[in-house]
């Protein structure tokens, strides 16, 4: 059994010491997710029997928009196949690629899937319009990220870790001819599934406190400053014992937001869902 004192030392790893909520209610599924971080080395030992079909056993169990079950999952084990992928992942802008991709087992590729419901609706007749707007692309989408992240909690309710990657975006209309992806489908994002190495550890990346986050009736606009600053010093700290340079957060998020080159070819995303038949109106 978790003692309290086991508790606060996950809050303090998650928020930095002092920084995280007054008042949590404790149970086992919610130290799971408190514990939760990405884990970027793995062991090549397969998946346990069943893992695969039991991660999307739990997917499945996600909310989904209308019980319409607009995603789709490619599980990709094949060595060679997620060699060619992983290769499409690579952040030129920093010079780095997602190497965890080939150490692992097992790489989930969750598809935004209207596939199915444009069958469904033209073979009766439908002109499927409604799939042509916007909202039909992010519901397909939201779909994707609520299986996944379902998926994810189990897989570390087994002892699996997991790191998502955005990247599988860079280079979107290869990736889909890559995995014979029909029209009215695109891959939303990837998931590394697999033993975590113990030889080389991830440690839970803290968060913000919740003064960043949220927000009581209405959305104050200035309460998050202050928890940035708070935050730079937590997040230093943890760069630091992970052996990274030094970055502060803000360098992170302007890097991330300040330059198109950064994108490594998700800028593209736009004409490329859309000449795989999403019109995005």
């Amino acid at each position: 059994m978790t003692t309290d004192e086991q508790r606060q030392e996950l809050l303090d790893l998650r928020y930095g010491k002092g920084n995280g909520p007054d008042k949590i209610l404790w149970n086992e599924q919610i130290e799971g997710l408190l514990r939760h971080r990405s884990v970027r080395a793995y062991l090549p030992d397969p998946l346990p029997e069943g893992a695969v079909e039991t991660l999307v056993a739990a997917a499945q169990s996600a909310s989904t928009s209308s019980n319409l079950h607009q995603w789709s999952v490619v599980a990709v084990s094949d060595p060679e196949l997620k060699a060619r992928i992983a290769e499409t992942t690579r952040m030129h802008s920093i010079g780095m690629g997602n190497p965890y991709i080939n150490e692992a087992p097992v790489f989930l590729l969750w598809i935004a899937d209207l596939s199915r419901s444009h069958a469904i609706t033209t073979e009766a007749g439908g002109r499927a319009e409604v799939l042509e707007h916007l909202d039909a692309f992010l519901t397909s989408s939201l779909d994707a990220a609520l299986a996944a992240q379902n998926a994810a909690v189990a897989a570390e309710s087994l002892g699996l870790g997991t790191v998502y990657i955005g990247a599988s975006r860079n280079r979107a209309e290869e990736l889909a001819e890559l995995i014979d992806l029909p029209p009215f489908s695109f891959v939303a994002f990837g998931l590394v599934v697999g033993r975590p190495d113990p030889e080389r550890p991830t440690l839970v990346r803290p968060r913000p406190s919740q003064d960043m986050v949220l927000h009581h009736d209405r959305y104050g606009t200035g309460a998050w400053k202050s928890a940035a600053e708070v935050y730079e010093t937590v997040f230093q700290q943890w760069r630091e014992d992970s052996g990274m340079r030094e970055k502060t957060w803000k360098d992170a998020v302007a890097f991330s937001s300040g330059d198109v080159a950064v994108m490594d070819g998700r800028e593209n995303l736009r004409a490329t869902v859309q000449e795989r038949d999403f019109e995005l109106r």
